[in-house]
């Protein structure tokens, strides 16, 4: 911008410029300009050191400040006037605001201004951002410099603001050791000083803190016309409007630009900025417009600038409701010109070859949210959710389509693998439904709502709940998991009822990147429903690749594991391959045991496994005899499972338990073999809740002992084993379970007074390095690896920790002593605190039987032990085995 370009502006002109003739104020007048513009100079020496520390921010020079003077004048229009004070009092606001976004304002460090806390506070979480770990001291006191750079420019941006406040009393020293001051004239720089700071910090503040801050009225200073007041709330208004406003291709010259070469999103700022005309004002709106249309590869910055004109457009907003709401006069500019949907601001800002639709993330549209939580912050490091998610949106699709299109029996989902050129990618194709964009804006791309259970789906798509249609989704998050394989996604759609002319592609560079929304070449010929296409990051056989978790590193084997029933065929097409491997439809609430079985633990495919497939057919023999079904109130299967797991340890394969959720895999357990309906506990459905309630559950339990006992399975080993499990379900132990071993042998409910009562002393130990086992049953020391024999008096209570999801139907806090829960908020481990810990499992059970066998109190077996600080050790014969830890158990004396 020209140099004085501010004296043509009309705000300048109609207070502090000299006026040719008569100026009865002219003495005044002339006082406050001479300031003025003595300020500005000395400041813009100073607000030219702004590129040196803050190189990829737009211009923050004095041509930003003397283009305030012209936004000052389109935001207040004719309806607001100022009087010469009012305009040197904020003139001089408008140089300081940004006088301190560069280091030079700060006469120490950054570092030294911001005080050593909060410095190493924004180390700390700036490195956490760049290396995914917090850091050591080492580290917080000698950051890498590109993260004490980028620390740096934070701080400067965040406290430029409060220290612009200070600038109007620093001094600096000359060569010749003269103070320096902005504001020469000590009567100006003590009166108005410290209103040009507050208000030069003061467009950093909300909007709310404004009335607060600037209630009253400032008089005119002795030598000043008595009207020269000061309205302090309106100037704060004008400069933050001002400021907000000030944006065009003035503060981003194309040449600077290439110059600096910003990166980031500095750079979309540069790029967007270099679009946008001057503003002006239409009615009570800013109006602004773009030089030149935006292109596809500069649709980031279209965005941004979008995004930027809605603050801009709130900010006004605000401002003039805080005016009219407390009774003052408003502005002239009240928002912003056609900032209220992607499709008017394009009118506005012209795009070319491409179409902006609203498919930012609709949670205060920070699309960092997606790329916090669409990939692996929320599925984690498991590419294989991916493929899971997917499909399931296709069964959806295709389920819907059926539900719409009765006749409709071809459906299908395809899981395709290709390589080319050493890119792998990912296909998954369906032939449901389909999308139209209003789908796809609104229902695909809404992060966290799920497009089914929108009116504007449902409207688009009458007779879905008619046609029995039940989507799968839930969160409205599955798509986004698509991250998690490559950044590089392409959707293409076609809504089954319309025409190849209504088909759609949507293009993604990475979830943080909103995507490009394009019409197909009319000669192309697309199929109904959808097909999503990914280019992996990784090859499928890399280490946490998409196929690391299956055995032959088969797509057909993953895509076993993952769909455990479903009701549209999946053809699954290998590398290379000329025909798919076909899953045909299968429901788990149907299937008879052993078809049951196979679906969820099939036979390999690798046919030299003769020795493996021999072991699982006998496993499937065991599992039809032992499985039990885990029924709803209305007598449907919720689950068919065994109990007791001994699979999971007999075989090199995987046979732990399956939770799933639709039909599809979601957690996995070892607390049982078979599956068990769920319903997912959080958003990254990798964990999951049992469907059925604890009643049902302890139904299916109950079978499942006297299943294990008719078949004569209900040995020692397995009773120690289950009896954690049985007593958390049923709140006590039947007498013939085993929970605990001793010296005798295992010891059971029915012979635990027998047991206690020639004892004196009983010592209960716990944990490490004694600990048991169960095949056989005994004691053991983990640390040397040797069978031990307990002492006559030593006890060791087989707790074995459950597992979700049975875990989480019976937590073990559910049995505890309801008598003693207040005790769970002492700060000390006393004996009640320990006795509710203990109570509610089988530690609970031997210590109530021990109380009933010795006629004494809880507290008199335990008071003693804290008494002792809950530090009793024992040794074994074997002294040379070391401590171990216990309580003590004394019986009291009568």
């Amino acid at each position: 911008m020209p140099e004085h370009d501010y004296t043509s502006a009309p705000l300048w002109r109609d207070t502090l410029a000299a006026r040719p003739g008569g100026d009865i104020h002219g003495e005044q007048r002339e006082r406050l300009r001479t300031s003025y513009v003595e300020l500005r100079r000395k400041a813009a020496v100073l607000l030219k050191e702004n590129e040196h520390s803050m190189p990829d921010f737009t211009v923050h020079d004095i041509s930003h400040v003397d283009a305030l003077w012209e936004t000052a004048d389109l935001v207040c229009g004719r309806q607001v006037t100022l009087n010469p004070a009012e305009a040197y009092v904020l003139g001089c606001a408008f140089v300081l605001h940004d006088a301190a976004m560069g280091a030079a304002a700060y006469g120490t460090s950054v570092r030294e201004t911001l005080g050593e806390k909060r410095w190493r506070d924004l180390v700390s979480v700036a490195y956490y951002r760049r290396e995914g770990c917090w850091p050591d001291q080492e580290q917080l006191n000698a950051p890498p410099t590109e993260i004490a750079n980028a620390c740096r420019a934070t701080a400067i941006r965040e406290t430029h603001a409060e220290q612009a406040r200070r600038l109007v009393d620093h001094p600096w020293r000359s060569s010749t050791g003269n103070e320096i001051h902005l504001i020469e004239e000590v009567q100006l720089r003590e009166v108005y000083g410290p209103l040009i700071g507050e208000l030069a910090a003061s467009h950093w503040w909300p909007v709310d803190r404004l009335a607060g801050e600037f209630r009253h009225t400032i008089g005119s200073l002795p030598w000043q016309p008595s009207e020269w007041t000061i309205e302090p709330l309106k100037l704060a208004c004008v400069l933050r409007l001002a400021d907000a406003t000030q944006i065009d291709s003035r503060r981003a010259p194309t040449l600077l630009f290439s110059l600096r070469n910003p990166q980031g999103v500095a750079r979309e700022h540069w790029r967007f900025q270099e679009h946008i005309s001057r503003p002006h004002l239409s009615g009570d709106r800013v109006r602004y417009t773009s030089l030149r249309p935006f292109p596809s590869h500069e649709a980031a910055s279209w965005w941004l600038a979008l995004d930027y004109l809605r603050g801009i457009d709130q900010e006004l907003k605000s401002v003039d409701s805080l005016l009219h709401d407390l009774g003052r006069d408003r502005l002239a500019a009240r928002a912003v010109t056609g900032v209220d949907s992607p499709e008017r601001f394009a009118e506005l800002f012209r795009v070319q070859g491409w179409r902006p639709i609203d498919a930012a993330i609709k949670i205060t549209d920070v699309p960092a949210l997606v790329k916090g939580l669409g990939g692996e912050q929320l599925y984690g490091d498991e590419p294989e959710v991916a493929v899971r998610e997917l499909i399931q949106n296709a069964q959806d699709a295709v389920q819907a389509r059926r539900a719409l299109q009765p006749g409709f029996a071809d459906g299908r989902i395809e899981v395709r693998l290709t390589e080319t050129d050493g890119c792998w990618c990912l296909e998954i194709r369906d032939n449901g439904i389909g999308m139209d964009e209003e789908t796809l804006i609104h229902g695909l791309l809404d992060f966290g709502k799920s497009g089914w259970n929108t009116t504007s789906i449902r409207n688009g798509l009458p007779g879905l709940a008619d046609g029995g249609f039940q989507p799968s989704g839930r969160f409205g998050i599955g798509f986004f998991s698509v991250f998690l394989l490559g950044d590089q996604v392409e959707l293409i759609t076609r809504r089954y009822d319309s025409s190849t002319q209504d088909a759609r592609r949507l293009a993604f560079d990475g979830p943080s990147h909103r995507p490009l929304l394009t019409p197909l070449p009319t000669q192309d010929w697309v199929a109904e429903g959808t097909t999503v296409r990914v280019r992996l990051k990784k090859s499928p056989n890399d280490v946490r690749g998409l196929l690391y978790l299956t055995d032959d590193d088969r797509l057909t084997q993953l895509v076993q594991r993952l769909v455990l029933e479903n009701a549209v065929p999946v053809h699954t097409w290998e590398p290379g391959s000329t025909r798919p491997d076909i899953l045909a439809p299968f429901t788990l609430a149907t299937g008879s045991p052993d078809e049951v079985f196979d679906r969820l633990y099939p036979p390999a495919i690798d046919n030299r496994r003769v020795g493996e497939e021999k072991q699982r057919l006998q496993m499937r023999d065991d599992f039809i005899a032992r499985a039990t079904e885990l029924l709803d109130a209305k007598g449907r299967r919720i689950g068919l499972a065994t109990l007791w797991n001994d699979m999971y340890y007999l075989s090199r394969r995987n046979f732990q338990g399956i939770v799933t959720v639709n039909g599809l895999l979601a957690d996995e357990s070892i607390s049982f073999a078979g599956y068990l309906a769920g319903q997912p506990s959080r958003a990254s459905r990798d964990r999951a809740s049992l469907v059925a309630n604890q009643d049902q559950v302890r139904l299916w339990m109950r079978r499942q002992e006297h299943q294990l006992r008719d078949n004569g399975h209900f040995g020692d080993p397995v009773q120690l084993e289950l009896a954690h499990t049985l007593n958390n379900a049923f709140h006590t132990l039947t007498d013939d379970v085993a929970f605990a071993l001793t010296a005798e042998g295992v010891l059971r409910p029915a012979d635990l007074a027998d047991w206690a009562a020639p004892k004196d002393e009983v010592f209960m130990a716990f944990g490490v390095p004694l600990t048991w086992r169960s095949r056989p049953p005994l004691a053991f020391h983990y640390l040397s690896g040797q069978t031990v024999l307990l002492p006559d008096n030593w006890i060791i209570v087989a707790v074995k920790v459950m597992t979700p999801p049975l875990s989480e139907v019976f937590p073990d806090v559910e049995n505890r002593d309801s008598a003693y829960e207040s005790a769970r908020n002492d700060t000390t481990l006393t004996w009640q605190k320990e006795w509710w810990r203990l109570s509610g499992g089988l530690y609970g059970l031997f210590l109530r039987g021990l109380c009933q066998a010795w006629s004494c109190t809880i507290e008199s077996l335990l008071a003693p032990v804290q008494e002792r600080n809950w530090s009793d050790t024992r040794h074994l014969d074997d002294e040379s085995l070391g401590p171990v830890q216990g309580y003590l158990l004394t019986r009291p004396q009568p």
